[in-house]
């Protein structure tokens, strides 16, 4: 089984890679030609995550006394960390970037992709709605639809176990220990993944050359994400905060 899910995993990473070498392949066409980072790029990137994070941060501190007793210390945790989350964010002005930026898919997770059962179809092309169609055609770091799907393993885990849960096939004393195998199950599956993708796109001129640079911008989605979702379930589903 763990076999046959790695291959499907990789398969994705590879078929994601191969998606971003392709919109990046067209030099001549001003709206998919591929575009440096620049300094006031980076300074607008920066500003659209402190800003994220203040609106977030500001929602959980109004909602707090709302969540159920056992994650609120978990909240007030997370609330007393912004300072290094802002951090994270502020890498981007300290260091110039040299990969280039694309036309991604913009809103990638694992409900944009279709399983053939030995192969994946990716789908759903217009970026995320709720952003005004000329946000949606800015050029970014394709890192950033591969954090979309990193953390897209971590919901496909956590909506398992809850479902389970819910149904009441999974004790409070047993979902404890399930958790630690879904953490082991979640890191394995983006290892796979991450790893298919960079043996694919390694050679690109969208990666950095780097692999502390390619850390440093992979860091950054991932966090940009974790917080978007965060806000996002205090509005939809305040059971997954």
């Amino acid at each position: 089984v763990l076999e046959a899910v790695a291959a499907l995993q990789g398969r994705l990473g590879q078929r994601t890679a191969e998606l971003h070498v392709v919109l990046g392949s067209a030099p001549d066409d001003v709206a998919f030609s591929p575009q440096p980072f620049s300094k006031l790029y980076q300074r607008a990137l920066y500003q659209s995550m402190r800003t994220l994070t203040k609106q977030v941060f500001g929602l959980l501190r109004r909602r707090i006394k709302t969540l159920p007793e056992t994650i609120q210390p978990d909240a007030k945790e997370v609330m007393d960390q912004q300072p290094q989350i802002l951090d994270v964010f502020e890498r981007i002005l300290r260091k110039k970037i040299t990969a280039l930026r694309l036309r991604c898919h913009g809103d990638f997770h694992l409900g944009q992709v279709l399983n053939t059962g030995k192969d994946f179809v990716i789908m759903d092309f217009e970026g995320e709605p709720a952003r005004p169609i000329g946000e949606r055609r800015i050029k970014r770091s394709p890192l950033r639809d591969v954090a979309g799907m990193l953390r897209s393993f971590h919901y496909a885990d956590y909506s398992a176990l809850f479902s389970l849960q819910e149904r009441g096939l999974l004790s409070a004393e047993d979902f404890v220990s399930m958790e630690a195998w879904g953490q082991f199950w979640h890191l394995w599956v983006c290892v796979v993944f991450l790893r298919a993708y960079l043996d694919v796109a390694g050679d690109s001129n969208f990666l950095p050359r780097m692999e502390d640079e390619l850390r440093m911008l992979l860091d950054l989605y991932l966090m940009e994400k974790a917080v978007y979702e965060l806000g996002y379930e205090l509005n939809n589903r305040p059971d997954w905060v």
